[in-house]
């Protein structure tokens, strides 16, 4: 249901194009937004991987074309082939693109695959030893090194992925929290202090993948003191607390993505990391059901809320949703309901559950 509503308010051909799809980042929709004058390359990312969710938990045919379709409105959209200035929007794709074609044999995305990982490993900065958030910039954050380490494992690329993963737990973690924090400017060292739920989701995750490929246990020992320091910080009975709209609205669901990765596959057998599977799994459930006792109901289908925690709202009005801020972050609408990232964060919930439910949990 979560699926099909994304599909059904947002899903568009691009252009009249045949074959090419995209999501509106609003609903309901401004004209702006109907012709794609807005698109946001990185939410449009995680529709395809929401869409490989899909195909993985029941293959159909019209899943498979669907994958074709947003991947090709993807690269249509974006004008000047598969890349861009940012480094953590490139990871997204390309981590999208590389399930597509792991799990779903969609050989014909290799080429931008393989774009988007040149970019990627020439943007590597040696001087700090990490990547930084866009072409030319002092700041190397979370948001871009999480993914791309992720990226990097999953292409066989296990010593620079190592350095990143490195780098994080000896730059970003707070000392006093255990969480990761945003990023820091070199080479000046100044922090920038936010926490957010996606930047520990994207470190679970490549500690996670390390911990499988490489078979070091440093990088189980490392997923369990985030996962403590996520459930007694960021959860609430081990709902995952606060949410917004406009990018922050991808945030929470990027999180469960990677707990559900930890629940079905941190390595080992010791009673410690059989309690952080379970954690894991129990922070991604207890989300799910809470976000979906707390949806509304639109034309019978599910519409979420940006806080899983409390009930969702009608989106009412039009602004927001497509404008960027000073920061150069998309806004949350008024509404915060109304924008694709929330909506696709339950969406990209509910698969999580249905991964970690279907793994026994």
């Amino acid at each position: 249901m979560a699926e099909s509503a994304v599909l059904s308010r947002h899903l568009r051909v691009l252009w009249g194009i045949p074959g090419a799809e995209l999501a509106v980042v609003g609903w309901p929709a401004t004209r702006r937004e109907r012709v794609f004058a807005t698109w946001d390359y990185w939410w449009q990312a995680h529709l395809l991987d929401c869409a490989i969710d899909a195909a993985n938990r029941e293959a159909t045919p019209v899943r498979t074309r669907h994958i074709a379709a947003i991947a090709h409105g993807i690269r249509v959209r974006n004008i000047t082939g598969w890349t861009n200035d940012y480094y953590d929007d490139m990871a997204w794709l390309a981590l999208a693109l590389e399930r597509a074609d792991r799990t779903r044999g969609a050989a014909e995305l290799r080429g931008g695959l393989t774009a988007l990982e040149k970019e990627i490993v020439e943007g590597w900065e040696p001087q700090a030893g990490a990547m930084p958030w866009r072409k030319g910039a002092d700041y190397f954050n979370a948001p871009a090194n999480g993914p791309v380490g992720i990226l990097l494992v999953r292409l066989g690329r296990h010593a620079r992925a190592r350095e990143i993963a490195d780098w994080l737990h000896r730059t970003l973690r707070d000392p006093e929290t255990g969480l990761i924090l945003d990023g820091i400017h070199l080479p000046s060292g100044e922090l920038e202090q936010p926490i957010f739920t996606y930047c520990q989701g994207t470190v679970l995750g490549l500690e996670t993948e390390l911990a499988v490929h490489t078979g070091e246990f440093e990088h189980v020992e490392r997923v369990q003191q985030l996962l403590r320091a996520v459930e007694e910080q960021l959860t609430t009975d081990s709902i995952v607390t606060g949410g917004g709209g406009g990018d922050g609205g991808l945030f929470n669901g990027i999180l469960a993505r990677y707990l559900a990765l930890v629940a079905v596959a941190l390595p080992g057998e010791g009673a410690a990391q059989v309690a952080a599977r379970r954690t894991a799994a129990r922070i991604v459930t207890r989300s799910a059901r809470a976000a979906w006792d707390h949806r509304l109901e639109v034309e019978g289908e599910p519409l979420f809320g940006h806080d899983w925690s409390r009930p969702a709202r009608m989106p009412t009005g039009t602004f927001g949703a497509g404008y960027v801020g000073a920061g150069g972050s998309v806004v949350a609408s008024r509404s915060p309901e109304r924008d694709l990232s929330v909506q696709l964060s339950g969406w990209l919930l509910m698969e999580a559950a249905h991964l970690v439910t279907a793994a026994g949990f």
